[in-house]
């Protein structure tokens, strides 16, 4: 059988072109995320940017630590404790103490880097920062600004007021910063949280040894004292959940592709089957030999996969670097694993797709293999039928599992990343059933009209059952992936957006600059003081609380000074209880707290550390996920005010209160914004990693789907040589058959199509459920536009692959191709 198998894989190399070339890629692709992955866990820590050339750092509380009987659990505090004043009075007698202090800037009316961060002039030689031009400054209105946007001279409009630049440095790449006098700098953000000590570094531990959660930082832990200290981590975390995902994809159509090329391939082979059958050929020697086959292949394209991910991986890293998914620093390192790990998988993908294909081989008697080869019956077997139902009835028994138990678990992307899935696999194993209706039912019209050529499309794509589910698969994958990743992403998209309308009673929003240290208590009294206004300040802090006594959870909180200005600016979704009822012993939870009975009494640490126990006031319904807390003030410590809700007196003009608050918040650069501004500012569209993310997972399907489209598409019509030569002899001509073959090719997308439609409607019906059982008010979003496009490039696909061939197919002479000799 060997020899046969090798004869086979010359004489039908055609046949094999689109298994080969899918799984070359699939592998390739899975070394590509496979070394991407291996070289974000062996990534180095980050070295130290701002303080690269300070001594020793000394920083305040930042991190909360609970312990637990399963050990001490920590959480990084949003609101790090200042460096207590009796510490910094002892630091200041072993040397130098400068005090670090950062805060945003905003340019006005200049082409710059725009939002800049300020910091006391002092703090540059740490970095170091090094005088290009100028001096340095020395008045209140004097700074020095990094990069070459504005000269020595030069005065800028900013947030902070009229500067005059006096001094330039050379920027380092981590910041655009601005610096002020290290007396103007105290008075912007009077509360430092670290600072640099020029003193030996065991004088500095001892000095600050007794003071709870102060640090000392020296080497590569001075990293710590740099603005977001976590962002390569998270920006790697993003990045592995981004090819985690591409990986399963690959995987799964990989596996799909193989398995439906191998069937459909053992099933134009049956003659061949059953004359090796009739000559003494067991089911087991079949059998072995499409897993040969099989073998074959999946070596071959398996390290051809290998050796094209590893030219590919460094251009990927190298794309994500640029894209701003990866630090800038992110390489491809070396590393075995993942090549090991994608051969073996791409070998073990050819060969359970092509399992299935084998024992259908070898299932049948010679007799009726032969009789079967001349008909297209038994497309549904049972163990298709058996293997169909049940990953349907599966698909639906989890949704409804999920729907009654924690429907929440179904807005993960995890979950709606891999559920289209199962339905997938779950309707093309049954594709054939519906196959010959859907297609009676879109070709009927055509069937009626004059002419043989609608019935003809008709009969061909209802009858031949195998051939026309085989080329609706591709189909049925990529429309499916299409519909349900990008509808799920628009619907929760949407279901945020519209979760946060509900929720938002005021006219206008007030918000300060990012990265600043928020409204002032002139300011505040300024918007307090605006005619017509009704003002509900509030700030971001967080809250932790410990559930089933292990788990540190941290919820984002806002803090309210008047609940009754809340309840009027704000729509809460209440479960129980009353906003008003908020006040400095108390707190709002929603339900996805353990504990969240109102009159409860809870125990939480604040951001800045802090542990208290609070009456729960309120209690709102889970919805998307985005519902936090509510505290006071008093329970969100050095929490400065970001955001100032604005409800209108009755009869107030809208524009007018909005100039007058524009007005009232100009030196401190506050935003003011209408209800719909905010709201779209504050849940835009999927961002650029979201989008890259699932361009990267689609592109994948449309790829592999649209090289087995086209694989399947020219083994269906090199098939039909003698239906094609018949129909010429009946006095067709060549254009009339090319049309009935392009015909039929549009016939089965729009099958497949339309079976994709029903998976991601399924898919979109379960999340829609699971939103409304939320209390979430949102519709679900078919991305017509995106499926219509998948759904035209499949149908050139389609055509050009089926046309094509017929047309050579054509151009050979009617009766020789008919088999009619002289």
């Amino acid at each position: 059988m060997l020899t046969v198998t090798l004869h086979t894989l010359r004489t039908r190399w055609v046949a094999f072109v689109g298994s080969f070339v899918a799984l070359a890629l699939g592998v390739a692709l899975l070394t590509v995320t496979g070394l991407a992955l291996a070289s974000s866990l062996d990534a180095p820590e980050r070295a130290p940017e701002r303080f690269a050339a300070a001594p020793v750092v000394v920083r305040g509380q930042d991190t909360l630590r609970v312990p637990t009987p399963s050990g001490e659990r920590t959480k990084a505090l949003p609101r790090p404790r200042p460096v207590p004043a009796a510490t910094l009075a002892r630091l200041k007698r072993l040397g130098t103490v400068v005090e670090d202090r950062s805060f945003a800037v905003r340019v006005h009316d200049r082409h710059g880097p725009g939002d800049l961060v300020g910091h006391p002039w002092s703090t540059a030689a740490f970095a170091p920062y090094r005088i290009d031009a100028g001096r340095a400054p020395h008045t209140a209105d004097e700074v020095v600004v990094t990069g070459d946007w504005a000269a020595p001279g030069e005065r800028v409009r900013t947030d902070r007021g009229a500067l005059r630049v006096v001094g330039t440095v050379s920027g380092l790449g981590f910041e655009d910063a601005v610096f002020f006098t290290d007396a103007r700098a105290a008075r912007l953000a009077p509360v430092s949280v670290q600072a640099a000590v020029d003193a030996p570094v065991t004088a500095v531990r001892d000095a600050v040894r007794g003071d709870t959660g102060v640090r000392v930082l020296t080497g590569d832990e001075r990293r710590y004292a740099d603005a977001d200290p976590d962002r390569d981590a998270e920006a790697l975390t993003a990045m592995n959940a981004l090819f985690g995902t591409a990986g399963g994809v690959t995987a799964f159509v990989s596996v799909f592709v193989v398995a439906s090329t191998f069937a459909f391939t053992v099933a134009r082979r049956r003659r061949e089957f059953g004359l090796l059958r009739m000559v003494g050929a067991t089911p087991g020697q079949l059998r072995r030999t499409v897993l040969a086959e099989a073998l074959a292949v999946g070596v071959l394209a398996s390290a051809t996969g290998c050796v094209l991910g590893s030219y590919g991986a460094p251009h990927l890293a190298a794309r994500v670097v640029d894209g701003g998914l990866a630090p800038r620093w992110f390489t491809i390192g070396d590393h075995a694993w993942p090549y090991h790990a994608a051969f073996w998988t791409g070998l073990v993908v050819a060969l359970c797709g092509a399992v299935a294909a084998s024992w259908r081989a070898g299932r049948t008697g010679p007799v009726e293999a032969l009789r079967e080869a001349s008909a297209d019956t038994g497309a549904m077997t049972p163990g298709r039928w058996l293997c169909g139902a049940g990953l349907l009835l599966t698909a639906l028994v989890t949704l409804g599992v999920s729907l009654a138990g924690d429907p929440g678990d179904l807005l993960h992307r995890k979950t709606y990343v891999t559920r289209p899935m199962l339905l997938i696999t779950a309707i093309a194993l049954l594709a054939p059933v519906a196959v010959g209706p859907l297609a009676r039912l879109l070709t009927w019209l055509p069937a009626r009209l004059p002419g043989a050529a609608g019935m003809l499309v008709r009969e061909n794509t209802a009858t031949a059952v195998r051939r026309s589910a085989a080329v609706a698969a591709p189909v049925l994958v990529t429309v499916a992936l299409a519909g349900s990743l990008l509808g799920a992403t628009a619907t929760l998209t949407g279901a945020k957006t519209a979760e946060t309308r509900e929720r938002t009673a005021a006219a206008l929003v007030i918000t300060a600059p990012d990265g600043g240290t928020g409204f002032d208590a002139g300011a505040l009294a300024r918007l307090r003081a605006t005619p017509g206004a009704e003002v509900s300040p509030s700030s971001t802090s967080a809250v932790f609380v410990l559930e089933e006594g292990v788990a540190l959870i941290g919820s984002e909180a806002r803090a309210v000074a008047d609940p009754g200005a809340l309840a009027a600016t704000t729509r809460l979704p209440l479960a129980a209880g009353k906003v008003t009822d908020l006040d400095d012993d108390s707190i709002i939870v929603n339900e996805e707290w353990e504990r969240h009975t109102v009159g409860e009494r809870v125990r939480v640490w604040l951001g800045d550390g802090t542990e208290r126990t609070l009456r729960v006031a309120a209690v709102l319904t889970t919805g998307t996920g985005d519902n936090g807390v509510y505290v006071t003030p008093a329970n969100a410590p050095g929490a400065p005010v970001d955001r100032v809700d604005v409800g209108l007196a009755d009869g107030a003009d809208a524009d007018a209160v909005a100039q007058r608050l524009r007005e009232a918040v100009g030196p401190a650069g506050g935003q003011v914004s209408t209800r719909d501004e905010w709201i779209a500012a504050a849940h835009p569209k999927s961002g650029g990693t979201t989008r890259l993310g699932l361009f990267l997972v689609l592109g994948i399907a449309l790829l592999y789907t649209g090289i087995s489209l086209v694989n399947t598409a020219l083994m269906a019509t090199s098939d039909r040589v003698r239906d094609l030569a018949v129909l010429r002899l009946a006095g067709a001509t060549d254009g009339q058959v090319l049309r009935m073959v392009g015909a039929e090719a549009l016939t089965v997308v729009a099958v497949g199509a339309l079976l994709g439609l029903v998976v991601a409607g399924l898919g979109l019906a379960g999340l829609w459920t699971a939103l409304a059982l939320l209390s979430v008010p949102a519709a679900p979003v078919l991305p017509w536009a995106a499926v219509g496009t998948v759904v035209g490039a499949c149908a050139v696909l389609a055509v050009t692959a089926s046309v094509v061939p017929a047309g050579l197919i054509l151009r050979r002479r009617t009766g020789e191709a008919a088999g009619i000799r002289a």
